[in-house]
């Protein structure tokens, strides 16, 4: 057994044989399996619509206030709050990226009184 192991690691069968195909299957499993077992961090950035308008500035406290456009962020007005939350932190992640967090939010209403943005306030 600890030879088998060992002409393994050495990849010292010729091409062909039963070990040599063996030894290719469990790579092409690790390369084709892994990436739905493990998160490698490599997730593609969603792009900002050209459409919208996301204004970002700082709080003073290390945070962000970010107002996006209403039309932008979709909310069931039955929603929870955390469906709130994920909406709009979808909505942001494209400018403050992954890595923040939804700390509060409020709607910017037009002269109409109809919601025209959403302020949020995001920590990283």
């Amino acid at each position: 057994m600890q030879k088998t192991f060992k002409s393994y690691f050495f990849w010292t069968h010729p091409r062909g044989s039963f070990h040599y195909d063996v030894m290719v299957t469990l790579i092409l499993a690790f390369i084709f399996i892994t990436p739905h077992l493990w998160n490698y961090g490599d997730k593609p950035r969603r792009e900002a619509d050209v459409s919208s308008l996301i204004q970002v500035t700082g709080d003073g406290d290390h945070g962000l206030i970010v107002t996006v456009q209403a039309k932008d962020v979709w909310v069931d007005p039955n929603a929870s709050e955390w469906a709130v939350r994920r909406a709009l932190h979808q909505a942001i992640e494209p400018v403050t990226g992954d890595a923040v967090a939804v700390v509060r939010w409020e709607t910017v209403s037009d002269a109409n009184g109809k919601p025209a943005a959403w302020k949020v306030w995001a920590h990283r």
